[in-house]
């Protein structure tokens, strides 16, 4: 992970382990607890998870119920209906959100679901929810995070950017981290829309660029002299973790949504 987010996680920082197989969303969710409330280490597959747990005992943890494991490490976690000592508490997210998604993934013993595309701040309050209840601990949330010189109120959804305030969207603000958690890397629309939306989301060709343009508007980001996300002809967007006027050449992309 290579945000830097403006503090260190403390010592006594809540541990979360993730399962899920897809790079970018990890890096989404590590970014979002990662406010100096949580540790987080993520695992692909059941076998990593349970080299993980081997040295390493998790607070609560994050599980793609989509995944082919999501089950056997419910079981390895102890899952049980009531938060006992012994009992690693989960939050299940999904592309599914449909009402018997939600209702098999409390059969299966998950404390919450959260269907896939997620506010960021609705991803945090809901694992320190979750945490608190079983730890008892009451560490208050961090109000804000810095990405380069964006500043973020995960409590009023707000971004600042000098002296502009903007309020954005769930699916702005998720754009915004996920671009954030990979700084300087493109992301092409396809990976975006995957990550945000998954892979069984139907779409219209241009809904990475409607929203990505609705993000620019609120951050005054002109496509040709971006300063937080620039387009990369032909391929996606990167961001860009400095307040610069400077980015790619003034080469209007075919794609881009003006």
């Amino acid at each position: 992970m290579n945000v830097q987010h403006g503090r260190a996680p403390p010592d006594d920082a809540r541990r979360a382990l993730v399962l899920h197989d897809r790079p970018l969303v990890v890096n989404l969710i590590e970014l979002t607890l990662n406010h100096g409330l949580f540790v987080v280490r993520a695992a692909q597959n059941l076998d990593q998870a349970e080299r993980i747990l081997a040295e390493w005992r998790p607070n609560m943890a994050v599980i793609d119920m989509d995944h082919d494991d999501s089950l056997d490490l419910l079981k390895r976690l102890g899952a049980s209906r009531t938060l006992q000592p012994s009992v690693i508490p989960a939050l299940a997210i999904t592309r599914r959100g449909d009402l018997a998604t939600k209702v098999n993934s409390f059969d299966l013993v998950v404390h919450d679901i959260l269907a896939m595309p997620f506010s960021p701040d609705e991803l945090l309050a809901r694992c320190i929810v979750i945490s608190r209840r079983a730890t008892g601990s009451d560490r208050p949330i961090v109000p804000t995070i810095k990405l380069g010189e964006i500043e973020i109120d995960i409590l009023n959804r707000e971004v600042r950017a000098g002296d502009s305030v903007m309020h954005l969207t769930a699916i702005e603000q998720s754009l915004l981290y996920l671009l954030a958690a990979h700084p300087g890397k493109v992301l092409t629309r396809e990976e975006i829309l995957d990550a945000i939306w998954g892979t069984d989301f139907i779409a219209e060709s241009n809904v990475v660029d409607r929203h990505i343009r609705n993000l620019r508007i609120k951050l005054q980001n002109s496509y040709r002299k971006p300063r937080f996300v620039a387009t990369v002809p032909g391929k996606g967007y990167r961001f860009i973790p400095t307040f610069s006027n400077r980015g790619w050449e003034d080469v209007p992309d075919p794609h881009e949504v003006h």
